[in-house]
């Protein structure tokens, strides 16, 4: 395969937001014209004369005011949770001014099926898609984090203050240390996981967003997929989605921010500064360095921006002439990243894949299962043995009697021991102590403990038969 193919550019697409209750109430001008058919987005400088030509960008798809959500859903994500499915690593992040739509294009509404964002439309997707496949096995896990003032935080963990680390494996790439991983069976349970981090993540007022988000908040989906090969061997491939909802870009005259507002404001706008310098070295050619390591955000996203992953990146705007320059901002930065050359490849037998850990660990479960099943199946065996030695032990002792007492008889008809019995005298004791030797060896010899042979089969199929002959010819006997 040729390097060209190995290529991929990122995605981009843009949505414009209607105008807000405040920007009608205004008066706000119109600044944007956007052709969904061509993919085209023009935008008019307010402040410049009539005869100065307008701004063009081309991107990927445009969306305007009255978009759906299901249809950017449809459109720009759907492709790439399906290659997800089949082993590739996707990220899809938002990005724009703060109060354009990010957190309402990722998240939306999730109780309303019409309002429901990307990431929770991508819970219904991955699910039914793993409930029509066959011969297939699933994992699906999911992890929620945000990163506040240059900080990473788990919003899955109670103490979702604590600070994590950012580790790099040489397999894996970049991962954050000790982030916690749920489980998930289907879409409601991976639903409740990310209400229960929205909880925990960092919002604010501002003058220009009552619910401003304060944090990087990224929600990633882990999906292994386990899968018979040709070879006949078990083959597992892992896909991992990040989703982000980037915080907003800020100015301090708009926003009105102070105090801690503004100390998060600044963070902000720095990690989304460092952002922009990985996507203009990367679209540069030029640069022989990339600064991933310049921030937090930079550092999760390497693999998104150049490595090996699918990226969609949605750039948000907002209509108003008010915004003229953040949306143009926006704009400009959308149509640099859209040049960015990512590497995408199926992750196959990844060594730290979990499922595979599972699989193992049910083997070994089974086996254990069926080491107790053979080793019970063995003491029943044993215990069944016992009773029926101890059966067909009563069965010989009472035979054994009943020999006995003919051969006794036969003894005191002797003439000897008859005269002997007439004539009162202590020596028949003697006599037949010391003369029934010859005649009762046989008893001894039949009285072979059966104890002893119970671990011998063939010792007791022998013992079987020859009861099962006596036990005849004495039904015989009776009956005659």
């Amino acid at each position: 395969m040729s390097k060209s193919k190995q290529c991929e550019a990122v995605r981009v697409v843009v949505r414009c937001r209607p105008f807000s209750r405040k920007e009608e109430s205004q008066g706000c001008e119109d600044v944007l014209q956007i052709d969904d058919r061509l993919g085209q987005i023009t935008i008019r400088n307010p402040k410049a004369p009539p005869d100065e030509p307008m701004k063009v960008f081309t991107f990927d798809s445009v969306y305007g005011w009255d978009s759906k959500q299901v249809d950017i859903y449809d459109d720009a994500v759907r492709p790439l949770v399906e290659s997800v499915l089949k082993g590739f690593n996707g990220t899809t992040f938002a990005y724009g001014q703060t109060g354009t739509g990010k957190t309402h294009t990722m998240q939306g509404v999730s109780n309303d099926p019409e309002m429901r964002g990307i990431i929770p439309n991508s819970f219904q997707h991955i699910f039914t898609q793993i409930s029509r496949t066959q011969n297939q096995k699933y994992l699906v896990r999911s992890s929620y984090m945000e990163i506040y003032q240059e900080e990473v935080r788990d919003l899955l963990c109670k103490d979702n203050n604590k600070k994590l680390e950012l580790k790099e494996n040489p397999d894996s790439g970049v991962y954050v240390r000790g982030l916690s991983s749920v489980v998930t069976k289907n879409a409601t349970e991976i639903e409740h996981v990310m209400n229960i981090g929205n909880q925990s993540r960092s919002v604010g007022f501002t003058n220009m967003n009552e619910r401003s988000s304060r944090s990087h908040a990224i929600f990633v989906i882990t999906v292994e997929c386990s899968e018979v090969g040709p070879d006949g061997e078990d083959h597992i491939r892992v896909g991992k989605l990040n989703m982000v909802d980037l915080a907003g870009s800020e100015r301090q005259s708009k926003t009105g921010a102070k105090g801690k507002r503004l100390k998060e404001a600044a963070k902000i706008n720095l990690s989304l500064s460092a952002l922009g310098n990985v996507i203009s070295a990367l679209v540069n050619g030029k640069s022989t360095h990339i600064p991933y390591r310049d921030s937090k955000l930079t550092r999760l996203l390497q693999d998104s921006l150049g490595g090996n992953a699918k990226t969609v990146m949605i750039a948000t705007v907002g209509p108003s002439h008010k915004d003229f320059e953040e949306s143009l901002a926006t704009l400009r930065y959308a149509n640099r990243a859209k040049e960015i050359k990512n590497k995408p490849r199926i992750n196959e037998d990844p060594k730290d894949a979990l499922l595979r850990e599972f699989q193992g660990e049910i083997a070994r479960l089974k086996a254990q299962l069926e080491e107790r099943g053979m080793l019970a199946k063995e003491r029943r065996r044993i215990r069944n043995s016992k009773r029926l030695s101890q059966s067909l032990a009563g069965m010989e002792e009472e035979m054994l009697n009943e020999r006995d007492a003919d051969v006794w008889k036969a003894f005191v008809d002797e003439p000897v021991v008859r005269r002997h019995i007439k004539e009162g005298s202590d020596h028949p004791k003697v006599t037949l102590c010391q003369g029934s030797g010859e005649r009762l060896k046989h008893l001894k010899d039949n009285r072979k403990s059966l104890v002893d042979m119970q671990w011998d089969p063939d010792a007791l199929e022998k013992i079987i038969e020859k009861y099962k002959v006596h036990v005849e010819i004495k039904i015989q006997y009776s009956t005659v």
